[in-house]
């Protein structure tokens, strides 16, 4: 009886070109039928479904295998570079409502955080007054 984690066929994970070359086959003679050459490697067909060569993987197997997709690495890098722009437009945001002399002064963000820190302890002793 199988559980959740195994298929029918107990296969190990697939393998990239310059790994199966620098590697061998990675099995021993009896994994090969005993003969002592490697099995051969079917390609999926373009209609078939690649979640059965995957089925025999642990979950974090997979989740390493999905992020190591040049689409999947692409998308994270947009999502990344939008992230670190919205960063930085609060910082600069924050930046034009903090006093400070000269005025277009360039602060470091933890400047920035510093100062604004101060500025609200001061607003808040004004109001205290």
């Amino acid at each position: 009886m199988l559980n959740s984690d195994q298929t029918e066929l107990d296969l190990p994970p697939p393998r990239s070109e310059a790994e199966s070359a620098f590697s061998g086959c990675g099995g021993s003679a009896e994994d090969a039928g005993g003969v002592g050459l490697c099995p051969p490697v079917r390609a999926a067909e373009p209609g078939e479904p690649v979640k059965k060569e995957l089925q025999h993987l642990s979950r974090e197997e997979r989740r390493r295998r999905r992020r190591a997709t040049a689409k999947y690495r692409t998308a994270h890098a947009t999502r990344e570079r939008i992230r670190v722009e919205a960063f930085n437009m609060a910082f600069a945001e924050l930046r034009k409502l903090l006093p400070t002399l000269p005025p277009d002064k360039k602060l470091s963000k933890i400047e920035i955080l510093r100062l604004a820190i101060c500025y609200i302890s001061y607003l808040n002793h004004v109001l205290d007054v």
